[in-house]
């Protein structure tokens, strides 16, 4: 069972993510206004790159408590990242016949959000080794 503590951790964790990812959402697609949804993409490679960080620094520090991490990671990047919206656009561009950019949007962010976190996660590692 999930103590107070935990719960109100994740869930403000959760609203700061939340507003960010609608604030960095709508400034990446005004810059980059697209049939691709860019905005989306964004916030999901920067969610996967800070999470890649963070899980890497949680393995070298003893500094933030599992209510920290629980705050960063399940609440404010839980919020940050967008799956279930990268679904249904992915899905309403499949059913407009988009195909192309279905697939494009589908694979960019499938496998940049797994690099991202990947390439947060060993930069992290090889700071602390040096």
């Amino acid at each position: 069972m999930m103590s107070w503590q935990t719960i109100l951790a994740i869930g403000s964790g959760g609203f700061i993510g939340a507003v960010l990812r609608a604030y960095l959402n709508g400034v990446i697609s005004h810059k980059l206004p697209h049939d691709l949804p860019f905005g989306t993409l964004g916030v999901n490679l920067i969610g996967s790159f800070i999470m890649g960080c963070l899980v890497a620094y949680f393995m070298h520090s003893t500094i933030f408590s599992v209510h920290a991490k629980s705050f960063l990671t399940t609440g404010m990047l839980g919020a940050l990242t967008t799956y279930s919206t990268f679904a249904i656009e992915s899905f309403l561009l499949l059913e407009g016949g988009s195909f192309f950019l279905a697939f494009l949007n589908m694979s960019l962010n499938l496998f940049g959000t797994v690099l991202m976190a990947g390439s947060g996660y060993y930069l992290i590692q090889n700071f602390f080794k040096s």
